[in-house]
């Protein structure tokens, strides 16, 4: 039935284009661990914005959509979840907090699973990381929420334990009789889809999961460029190509380069962003750093970082807040109150 037996993943063939992708990223990987020890600031910078592209773009892919600033205010804890579609948001951005913080040492399993799923819903009313009793479907909604196709039925409910167990057997498997990461990976998440274990929530599991693998196979960009902006802007390819490599999937007679394809394509995207925007930061980054850091100089009075946003034209809010942790640190500021209410204030040093 899944992607992982054995004598499936033995009969599949790539093609020298497939092998050359394969190697890039293999290449890829490797060179971002030589910017690690090089540009701490600037990787801190990328998180910091992908944590908050992640949440808004995965949500978007699900119809549940927020005006940035409201998005900011709950990411920041700063107002309450009016209604579902935000308790989903803040539940999205803890369960991605949660990989991002502890993701190497966070096992692959089953009850790992359950408790993304369980932090997911954890503000609504619904009780997360309990498997489906109903059969369910996977489908494509539009950016208001409505369904726009049915992609295909899952497994059935009564199935849906033992897929799983089977599936992370089938992973650990895979890995441990030397196939490429990186064909393993995105079969996992093809196959997670297909299970569709939960009643809901399975599309936001299923991009956890894959930031989770990810992480444990030492492809790290997803902490720095988010996968779910690069999934929503190609929205049309994402759905078909998960579509096209499900047919057959019960019978084992399933394609699953479609989706392989397509899931290799965003991470070598990710990737070529990945040194875009580190070369772009580091250009600018000593420069915008000793901006904020003069326009501190110049406070008098307790001070907010929307002051400084005014003091520093095209310093990003995330480049102040390093700033502002790096000063804090030093001893140089500290801060009264959390979120956007909180005031900064300059310490006196001769004292």
């Amino acid at each position: 039935m899944h992607s992982l037996q054995p004598a499936f993943l033995a009969d599949m063939g790539f093609s020298a284009r497939d092998v050359a992708t394969l190697r890039a990223l293999g290449e890829y990987r490797g060179k971002r661990a030589l910017y690690a020890g090089q540009r701490a600031e600037t990787l801190a910078v990328l998180r910091a914005e992908a944590l908050i592209e992640s949440t808004d773009s995965s949500s978007r892919l699900e119809g549940i959509t927020t005006p940035a600033v409201r998005l900011m205010a709950l990411i920041e804890r700063t107002t309450s979840p009016r209604d579902r579609s935000e308790q989903e948001i803040v539940g999205y951005h803890d369960a991605l907090q949660s990989i991002h913080k502890g993701g190497r040492k966070m096992p692959v399993t089953v009850n790992v699973i359950r408790k993304l799923h369980q932090i997911l819903y954890h503000l609504t009313p619904d009780e997360g990381g309990q498997w489906k009793v109903a059969n369910n479907e996977f489908v494509e909604k539009d950016a208001q929420g409505d369904i726009t196709r049915v992609l295909f039925k899952a497994l059935p409910a009564e199935a849906t334990p033992q897929a799983m167990d089977d599936l992370i057997v089938g992973y650990k498997q895979a890995i441990a009789e030397g196939n490429d990461p990186m064909v393993v990976m995105p079969l996992v998440v093809l196959d997670f889809v297909c299970i569709h274990p939960f009643r809901d929530g399975n599309g936001r599991v299923a991009r956890l999961l894959t930031l989770l693998l990810l992480f444990h196979a030492g492809y790290e960009v997803g902490q720095y460029i988010s996968l779910e902006r690069l999934c929503e802007n190609a929205r049309e390819s994402y759905f078909d190509t998960l579509e096209a490599s499900s047919q057959g999937w019960r019978q084992g007679e399933h394609d699953v380069l479609p989706w392989l394809n397509y899931f290799w394509g965003v991470l070598i995207h990710a990737y070529e962003e990945f040194e875009q925007r580190v070369g772009q930061l580091d250009g600018v980054r000593g420069s915008k750093s000793e901006h904020v850091r003069e326009a501190v100089g110049r406070k008098v009075s307790p001070f907010k970082i929307v002051d400084l946003e005014r003091d520093c034209p095209g310093v990003s809010r995330e480049t102040i807040r390093l700033v502002l942790r790096e000063m804090k640190a030093e001893g140089l500021v500290r801060a009264e109150g959390r979120g956007r209410a909180a005031r900064w204030i300059k310490i006196d040093v001769q004292r």
